[in-house]
């Protein structure tokens, strides 16, 4: 189920894309990428870990901006060309 619980204005929103774009990206690149490049795993390791904190702290400074409503088991998802935000729950 989806529930729409906010929105964000269109800079915060330029921030989560850019963000979410770079950790599907270092995703796709750590599917291809072995070990035997020590320096650039190595790298990649580190860029994912930076970003996915990047990423975290972003919806947790919105949230607390914004008091979105939340669920122990939901999450929060972003449309891209609404600004809009909503609380995602698997439907029991």
């Amino acid at each position: 189920m989806k529930k729409l619980v906010g929105q964000v204005t269109p800079e915060e929103k330029n921030e989560i894309q850019t963000l979410f774009e770079r950790r599907n990206g270092l995703n796709e690149l750590a599917k291809i990428l072995t070990a035997d490049n020590t320096d650039l795993y190595e790298k990649l390791v580190k860029d994912m870990g930076e970003t996915g904190s990047k990423f975290q702290s972003w919806w947790d400074r919105m949230s607390q901006k914004y008091h979105w409503e939340s669920v122990p088991e939901g999450n929060w998802e972003i449309n891209f060309d609404t600004c809009e935000i909503f609380l995602v729950t698997l439907d029991k």
